[in-house]
């Protein structure tokens, strides 16, 4: 396992393994990304939460020799002190293309073994076969759009002066969502894409500042889970909501997707798949 991001796999071309090969994965410390928004490495996290990645392209070998095909669910929290590279992971996940395991649940066991040790977390991994995650089906976000919201101008770079909500107004509960999320990454330069979903309850949130608020990443260069907990972090510190969720459902790429969601409330939110997934 590869501890320095420095040497990320993204943006570089790599040869594909042809056995199993836990040593691909490289991990990155979330301390980085966390004291650009503020949190130092002694902070009590102002959030729970978790990064929980579907992977789509995976298979394997039974003890036959037959391939088998699955679609697996990691779950990551977000108090783990590393997270995985993508590129990284979904080369360690082809490695297992030719490697025999006589139950799925071997496969289970070796691929959370091998990530417990890169994130030093009690991560899962859960297997679903095509028809059972067919059956989950495709959602909507739930609650209101902002994407119709006029905007005054388009900031290019992210600016939490640009929230504002009313101070003298009674407390409400909403649930937002928009689809205009992009950022990009900080590697690749490549767009991230995703859909944002806010949950609060406080004072209420001026709709069209949240979404001038969003849009301001277009340009922005951060990975998924560092965008995710700069938003809870802004909205948190700027309007003090008494209870926040913030959940991003990005897009996928190389047969992954990479769902991060940071909370004040220690129920997770509903994680059934967007249409652009």
């Amino acid at each position: 396992m590869q501890e320095k991001t420095q040497e990320s796999m993204l943006g570089r071309s790599v040869d594909y393994p042809d056995c199993y090969a836990p040593e691909l994965l490289q991990a990155i410390d979330r301390k980085e990304g966390r004291r650009v928004i503020g949190l130092s490495d002694h902070d009590t996290l102002p959030f729970v939460g978790a990064d929980d990645w579907t992977c789509y392209e995976l298979s394997w070998l039974d003890e036959s020799g037959k391939p088998r095909v699955a679609i697996g669910e990691l779950h990551i929290p977000c108090n783990s002190p590393r997270t995985v590279e993508s590129k990284s992971l979904k080369l360690y996940l082809n490695s297992l293309n030719e490697h025999r395991f006589a139950t799925h649940e071997m496969l289970t066991k070796t691929v959370e073994t091998d990530l417990r040790e890169v994130c030093s977390a009690e991560v899962t991994f859960s297997l679903y076969s095509v028809e059972a995650y067919t059956k989950k089906g495709l959602a909507n976000p739930r609650g209101v759009s902002l994407d119709e919201q006029r905007m005054q101008r388009v900031e290019s770079e992210p600016k939490p002066d640009i929230l504002s909500c009313a101070d003298e107004a009674e407390t409400v509960e909403e649930e937002l969502y928009s689809h205009l999320f992009k950022s990009r990454c900080p590697v690749t330069n490549q767009p991230d894409w995703a859909s944002i979903s806010i949950s609060y309850r406080g004072k209420p949130i001026d709709h069209a500042s949240l979404l001038g608020y969003l849009v301001s990443y277009r340009h922005h260069q951060a990975f998924h889970e560092q965008c995710l907990e700069q938003i809870f972090i802004d909205i948190q510190r700027r309007c003090l909501p008494e209870s926040l969720t913030v959940l991003a459902r990005f897009t996928r790429r190389g047969g992954l997707d990479i769902n991060p969601w940071r909370s004040t409330e220690k129920m997770a939110p509903g994680f059934i798949r967007q249409g652009r997934q």
